[in-house]
C-alpha cells in the first residue's frame, strides 16, 4: 500500500464519525500512523477510533488545528466557512478531499473495483467482500455500512485487490483509479449540486472514462440511461440484467422470506443456480454485477455462489432488528424514492398482516427536488408515520417540512400522519402495531432508533 503522497505521519481528518472517513482513519492507524480528527458528536465509529488510539475532537473549532499537523483530510459536505477549514488554511497545512485521498490509496493496488450507482452500492461492494473472502483473495474493503463478516466497514489486506464503494455525490469518485468500475443503476438524486439527471448521468460517463483500456465497465443494461455510458467507455464492457445482458438470470422465484432463488446465466450458458439470503428483487441485480466482477476476477464459480449464499446483508440493508409481541421490526437506510419502493417490495414479500412505517426524510434539498416521487413512495403501506426531516450538512430554509409532505401523501389515500419527535411516535406504535404487523423504519438519519426504543 502506498502513502507517498503524505510525507509525515500526522493526519486530521475534519468528519471522522463518517463511515468512509472513520475507515480510512482506520486503515491509518492499521498503518503506524498518529491519527487525529473532529466530528460534531460523538458515534460508535468515533468510540472505536479512540480504542485504537486517535484523539478525536467533539465540536469543529479553529484550536483543534495545531501547526505540527501534516495533513489534513476533509469531506465533500464540510462547508467552505468550517473553523478548522480557515484554520488549516492559515497555517498553510496541506488539505485533501477524502476522495483524493482513497484514490491515493488506490494507487498502491493493480486490482481495484469501485462500486458506483445511486442505490444499492453497500450491498453490491457487501457481496463481493463475502466472495473474494470466500476465494482467500484478502482483498482491503472499504464498505459504505458495517459489515458483520469484516467486523465494521474496513477490512485491511495484503494483496493487489481493492473492493470500495464510489459515491457520486459532487463528483467525488472521479478522483478514483478504478480497474474495474461498476455503474449499477443512474437516477436522479444531489440535485442540489447537478440540478438535473443529464449532469447526473454525464458524471457517470467522466467516471467510466477513467478505467483503463485494458480494465472492465461492469454495467446494468436494464438501464436506460447506461445506453450513453456504453457509447463513450473505452474498455472492456460486461453488462448484466434481468431483462437483458451478457450474465442474467432466469428461473426466478421467491422464498417465504421474500428471498430470491433463481439461476444465473453468462451468454446463455448457465452457470449455477443460487438462493438468495436478503429479500428483495432488486438484490438480483446487485448479485448479478456481484457474479460478474468475481468472473472478471477468474474466482471459480463454487465460492461466487457461496459467497453469495452466505451473505446476509448489511447493517441498516432490510436489518431484522429484533420481534416483540409477534410484531417483526426492520430497519432500512433508503432514502430516495426509487430505494423507498425497493424496500417496500421486499417488504411485501415478507410475512405480515400489516406494513406499518415510519420515514425520516434526509436532507431539506432531496425533499424539495424529488417531493412528487416522494409522495408516491409509499402506496404500499397500511400505515406511515413521518418524523421531522434530517437536516444532515443543511440548514432549514422553511420551503419544506415533513407536515407538507405527510398531507400530500394522504391526499393519495394513504393512512399518514405527522408527528414531531420520536418519543410521541413511541408512543403512537405502542397503541397501534399489532400481532404479526412488519413495522419498518426508513431513511439515511437516526430513524432506526425509534425501532430500537420499541423494542427496549
Amino acid at each position: 500500500m502506498s502513502f507517498d503522497f503524505i510525507k509525515n505521519k500526522k493526519v486530521y481528518f475534519i468528519g471522522i464519525g463518517g463511515i468512509s472517513m472513520s475507515g480510512l482513519a482506520e486503515i491509518l492507524l492499521e498503518k503506524g500512523f498518529k491519527v487525529s480528527g473532529s466530528d460534531i458528536k460523538s458515534s460508535p465509529a468515533t468510540d472505536k477510533l479512540k480504542s485504537m488510539g486517535a484523539h478525536i475532537y467533539i465540536g469543529q473549532i479553529s484550536k483543534n488545528i495545531t501547526s505540527d499537523i501534516n495533513l489534513i483530510v476533509y469531506t465533500a459536505a464540510i462547508p467552505k466557512d468550517n473553523e478548522e477549514l480557515l484554520k488549516a488554511k492559515t497555517l498553510n497545512i496541506p488539505l485533501i478531499t477524502r476522495a483524493e485521498f482513497l484514490g491515493n490509496i488506490m494507487k498502491g493496488h493493480k486490482y481495484n473495483v469501485a462500486v458506483s450507482g445511486t442505490h444499492g452500492k453497500t450491498t453490491t461492494t457487501s457481496m463481493l467482500s463475502s466472495i473474494t473472502l470466500d476465494a482467500n483473495l484478502d482483498p482491503t474493503i472499504l464498505v459504505g455500512g458495517n459489515l458483520d463478516i469484516i467486523n465494521g466497514n474496513v477490512r485491511i489486506g495484503n494483496s493487489p485487490y481493492f473492493i470500495t464503494e464510489a459515491c457520486e455525490y459532487k463528483e467525488s469518485f472521479l478522483k478514483f483509479f478504478p480497474y474495474i468500475g461498476v455503474i449499477l443503476n443512474i437516477d436522479a438524486d444531489h440535485l442540489d449540486y447537478y440540478k438535473n439527471i443529464d449532469n447526473v448521468q454525464n458524471a457517470f460517463v467522466k467516471f467510466s472514462k477513467l478505467i483503463p483500456r485494458d480494465g472492465y465497465l461492469v454495467c446494468c443494461s436494464d438501464d436506460s440511461r447506461m445506453k450513453k455510458v456504453i457509447s463513450n467507455a473505452n474498455c472492456n464492457i460486461i453488462t448484466y440484467g434481468i431483462d437483458s445482458g451478457d450474465i442474467t438470470a432466469r428461473d426466478i422465484g421467491f422464498d417465504s422470506k421474500g428471498c430470491a432463488c433463481f439461476k444465473v446465466y453468462k451468454d446463455n450458458e448457465a452457470l449455477f443456480s443460487l438462493h438468495l439470503g436478503i429479500p428483495g428483487k432488486h438484490n438480483i441485480l446487485n448479485s448479478l454485477a456481484s457474479a460478474a466482477v468475481s468472473l472478471i476476477l477468474n474466482i471459480p464459480l463454487e465460492n461466487i455462489k457461496k459467497g453469495l449464499e452466505n451473505f446476509k446483508g448489511t447493517h441498516r440493508r432490510f436489518e431484522i432488528k429484533g420481534k416483540k409481541n409477534g410484531i417483526t421490526v426492520v430497519d432500512d437506510y433508503a432514502h430516495h424514492p426509487t430505494e423507498i419502493k425497493a424496500t417496500l417490495n421486499a417488504a411485501q414479500n415478507y410475512p405480515h398482516k400489516r406494513i406499518i412505517c415510519v420515514f425520516q426524510p434526509h436532507t431539506f434539498s432531496r425533499t424539495i427536488n424529488l417531493y412528487k416521487e416522494f409522495t408516491s413512495a409509499f402506496d404500499n403501506v397500511d400505515e406511515l408515520i413521518l418524523a421531522d426531516i434530517y437536516a444532515a450538512r443543511e440548514k432549514d430554509t422553511g420551503e419544506v417540512s415533513s407536515a407538507m409532505l405527510a398531507k400530500d401523501i394522504s391526499k393519495r389515500g394513504v393512512k399518514c400522519s405527522y408527528i414531531e419527535n420520536f418519543d410521541l411516535i413511541v408512543q403512537h406504535l405502542n397503541h397501534s402495531l399489532k400481532d404479526g404487523d412488519l413495522f419498518l423504519t426508513i431513511g439515511a438519519g437516526d430513524v432506526f432508533k425509534i425501532g430500537e426504543m420499541f423494542l427496549k
